[in-house]
């Protein structure tokens, strides 16, 4: 496929139809996507291909609390897990609702499930000291994470990167035997789509793109 295509129609994909992305496609999609950029070049990552039916339904009923709170946040008029403004919703509301089993049935049901993985002792965070959350060390592996999709878009497959399993890292760690410096990145749910969209919906370049500073406007 044409790059451009590729970059304007891989979606955030959570419906399969049943068909797992064959060996050799897998490890021709990996082949490709280790070539992303880390700092340094460390390529601190490992992906795991997770087959376990055991450790996938694990992995979806450790994503379930937060997908819950994400949806209850949904509908308090939050953005979900922000850091700027706290939440309205507490533990015991996201206990007592009815579990979002929707929002993680692509980890528990899809064909082919990766968890991408990273070391944190070869991360540079440069933000660690400022009074934020940190995200400068995930362009470590990021990266990483979307040529995985983009490489499957090329293939004819789709997936979407999902982090809620992040929120219980440490079972999770356990669960696949990961080193205790070792971070979970994404879960990856991977397979055939139901169906390819092509029509996505993106701000447009006016809106995002600035001159010199903040808000700064002026014709391209």
């Amino acid at each position: 496929m044409e790059l451009y295509e590729v970059m304007r129609t891989t979606f955030a994909c959570r419906e399969f139809t049943g068909e797992p992305v064959p060996v050799e496609v897998l490890h021709r999609i990996i082949d490709n996507a280790r070539f992303a950029p880390s700092g340094g070049n460390r390529q601190g990552w490992r992906i795991i291909q997770v087959q376990d039916p055991a450790s996938r339904a694990r992995l979806a009923d450790l994503s379930q609390a937060a997908a819950t709170r994400y949806v209850l946040q949904l509908q308090a008029g939050e953005s979900p897990f922000n850091t700027v403004n706290p939440t309205s919703i507490t533990p015991e509301q996201v206990a007592a609702a009815e579990p979002a089993d929707w929002l993680v049935a692509s980890i528990r049901h899809a064909p082919t499930l990766l968890v991408v993985t990273v070391d944190l002792s070869l991360l540079a965070a440069m933000d660690a000291d400022l009074d934020r959350v940190g995200l400068v060390s995930g362009g470590s592996v990021y990266p990483l994470a979307w040529n995985i999709l983009l490489a499957a878009r090329n293939e004819g497959y789709a997936g979407t990167i999902t982090t809620m399993a992040v929120t219980r890292e440490p079972e999770v760690r356990s669960l696949l035997n990961m080193p205790e410096h070792w971070a979970v990145a994404a879960v990856i749910p991977m397979g055939k789509p139901v169906k390819q969209l092509r029509k996505l919906r993106r701000k447009p370049v006016e809106e995002i793109l600035f001159t010199d500073s903040w808000g700064g406007g002026g014709k391209m």
